[in-house]
């Protein structure tokens, strides 16, 4: 959900095979340079207040993560980004993400369906910034909720908001419904979907001419793979700016007007390779991701470090080009009803 880049393995964001440094994924408080201190609100909610917020908006870089909380039975955590961009948006974003734990103990074939409103708090006033989302859970496929840029971290500052008081913010989840069913059987809500082996592979390649003089988060043209729209963002000196690492995603693109009555999950098999022109020099990294596909615009899945930006320097440039490839198999979707 929205036109973020996730830092992430698995999404998403956005899924959480290689999520960007995930600070705190224990029963804890996160060990950020604030002092944070999760607390639980009834069964449908949870309240993540982190103290010494100006110290997490100055050094953080990718995704914080919140203590595991129990609602419903099932176990989540919530991730934290204060520096994430929508496309075509200079501006810093909070984005905020709802993430079923793999410590709940659900077979593989189980969809979590939830609605539910993830929150910033207005402290002060009572005027809480809220957006509400549906998402199926997924216990292998889509475990997150992908990214949502929520407000621009400049609102989340300015004093008369009332989202940080004393230097605190507080954030949180507020869970509307749930259901869980079975992803091979129908519900009154939910029918997935699964294709027969799968779709006709098709690959994009994106021929990008001078790399050493790419700066910040780069984009591919659109392209169309199994009836759909996709983009591949790119940042060569990593999501997190350290040079040390190159990042690599694919994203959803927004559907077309025709296309924007329902709303739909595609899970595919992506591949996404780095390589050069001349010679066989080749680096690729394979994941199962799923992709909601809605009015908003981006849903995103990749890899922070999926190579060292030294090595695409030393082995993958040729007169200063390389090419980047999307390989995208279908192999099941799922539709609201």
């Amino acid at each position: 959900m929205g036109a973020c880049a996730s830092s992430s393995c698995g999404r998403s964001n956005q899924s959480q095979n290689q999520k960007s440094s995930k600070v705190a994924a224990v029963p804890a408080t996160p060990a950020v340079p604030a002092s944070a201190s999760p607390e639980t609100e009834e069964k449908s909610s949870f309240k993540w207040r982190i103290d010494g917020f100006s110290s997490l908006l100055d050094k953080q870089d990718g995704w914080t993560d919140s203590g595991y909380f129990e609602i419903k039975g099932l176990k989540w955590y919530l991730q934290l980004n204060l520096k994430d961009r929508k496309r075509g948006d200079k501006r810093d974003y909070v984005s905020l993400i709802l993430v079923l734990s793999k410590t709940s103990d659900l077979k593989s074939d189980i969809v979590v369906e939830a609605s539910f409103k993830l929150l910033i708090y207005d402290q002060a006033y009572g005027k809480h910034s809220k957006h509400e989302f549906s998402h199926h859970f997924q216990t292998e496929e889509s475990r997150s909720s992908g990214v949502s840029c929520m407000i621009p971290v400049e609102t989340l500052k300015e004093p008369s908001s009332g989202f940080i008081v004393g230097d605190s913010c507080v954030f949180g989840v507020e869970l509307i419904k749930l259901t869980i069913t079975k992803a091979k059987h129908s519900s009154d809500k939910v029918q997935v979907q699964k294709t027969n082996g799968f779709s006709t592979r098709e690959a994009y390649t994106w021929v990008i001419d001078d790399f050493l003089a790419l700066k910040g988060r780069c984009y591919s043209p659109e392209f169309e793979i199994g009836g759909h729209k996709w983009y591949l963002t790119m940042y060569p000196s990593g999501i997190d700016d350290s040079g040390e690492f190159l990042s690599l995603y694919l994203h959803m693109a927004k559907p077309e007007a025709s296309l924007r009555s329902s709303e739909s999950e595609v899970l595919v098999e992506l591949s996404l390779s780095i390589k050069d022109q001349v010679t066989s020099n080749i680096n690729t990294k394979t994941g199962w991701c799923q992709f909601l596909a809605t009015t908003e615009e981006g849903d995103g899945w990749g890899w922070a470090k999926f190579m060292a930006v030294k090595s695409v320097k030393d082995w993958y440039l040729v007169k200063g080009s390389c090419l980047v490839e999307a390989d995208v198999a279908i192999v099941g979707s799922s539709k609201m009803e």
